[in-house]
């Protein structure tokens, strides 16, 4: 959170990219109108007047008015999941948008661009690292700068304990949809003045640091624990963060062999996040009936243009 890390403070995390994607389809528009299909359809004649704000803001910031259409379809629920789809649709609208008016934008642009229109331009209390996270891909390092900069340190742990890795990992989800913004907002608060969040907020990213270098190692012995761990202080950066429902499930996977876990995003619903030797991830799921498993597999790759027809925008 910048209320952190634009002070003395350092922050970081470590990510993955994992291959549940959301597909953005741009094309040139012959009446000139603004067509915008996602949950909903805007049709409207100029940018302005989309009620979308991520895609308002990002015609805005290329300079496009009018003549275009944009579509989406999503892997997952695009809001509310921990997931961070807001960032990813962002990052992928914009490399979009400069593949659509013959312009390449680099990983750094893209990511650089995202924020500036979620966190400066519509003012959400968020961090950096979805779009980093999005734009880079990945099994990542990323640490947030005072000055604004983020450094992005890719993780080589070998094949091996990657596979390793991901083997061990497994998602469920809650079914709880929820905004973010008010337990980010407090968040953010809390950062500023509490004391004591701020010490937590501390060893959460020095856990950061000692997940690389472990991973660096091909060392996963800390991986389950340093979760746990991680979610335990989570847990006390602000209220909402947990739910009795989400405890008890978070409760019923570590009697069941979990040996960590996390609750994905903000917090108050989405998707838990569990570390378990696969032998005991059966158990698990059955403990757990309420939750959806949802499979998924590393992604070495952020955002990227899969198909581009020419046109003749100008």
């Amino acid at each position: 959170m910048p209320a952190f890390y634009t002070g003395a403070e350092e922050g970081a995390v470590v990510s993955t990219a994992i291959n549940k994607y959301i597909y953005i389809n741009v094309n040139r528009k012959f009446d000139h109108t603004i067509r915008a299909s996602y949950s909903v359809t805007e049709m409207v004649q100029n940018a302005k007047e989309l009620k979308h704000d991520l895609i308002r803001e990002c015609l805005d910031l290329l300079g496009i008015h009018a003549g275009i259409e944009i579509t989406s379809i999503a892997d997952i629920p695009s809001q509310g999941t921990g997931l961070g789809s807001s960032s990813c649709f962002t990052v992928g609208l914009l490399n979009a948008l400069y593949a659509y008016t013959h312009r390449r934008a680099g990983q750094e642009r893209l990511a650089r661009e995202a924020c500036e229109i979620e966190i400066e331009r519509l003012k959400k209390p968020i961090g950096k690292q979805d779009q980093y996270a999005s734009a880079y891909g990945g099994l990542t390092y990323y640490q947030f700068n005072g000055d604004g900069t983020v450094f992005v340190e890719p993780i080589h742990c070998s094949p091996r304990a990657k596979a390793q890795l991901e083997s061990r990992l497994f998602l469920m989800y809650t079914g709880v949809v929820r905004s973010a913004d008010g337990i980010l907002a407090e968040q953010s608060q809390n950062s500023r003045d509490d004391v004591e969040v701020q010490r937590v907020l501390r060893k959460m990213k020095s856990q950061a640091d000692e997940l690389r270098d472990a991973l660096n190692d091909d060392n996963l012995d800390s991986f389950g624990d340093l979760l746990h761990e991680g979610w335990l202080l989570k847990r006390q950066v602000a209220s909402g963060v947990s739910t009795s429902k989400i405890d008890e499930w978070y409760q019923t996977a570590r009697k069941h062999g979990a040996i960590g876990g996390k609750l994905l995003g903000a917090g108050g619903g989405g998707f838990l996040l569990f570390y378990a030797y696969p032998e005991h991830q059966e158990q698990i799921k059955a403990s757990l009936p309420e939750l959806v498993h949802m499979p998924f597999k590393f992604s070495p790759q952020g955002s990227r243009i899969v198909y581009v027809e020419e046109n003749d925008y100008v």
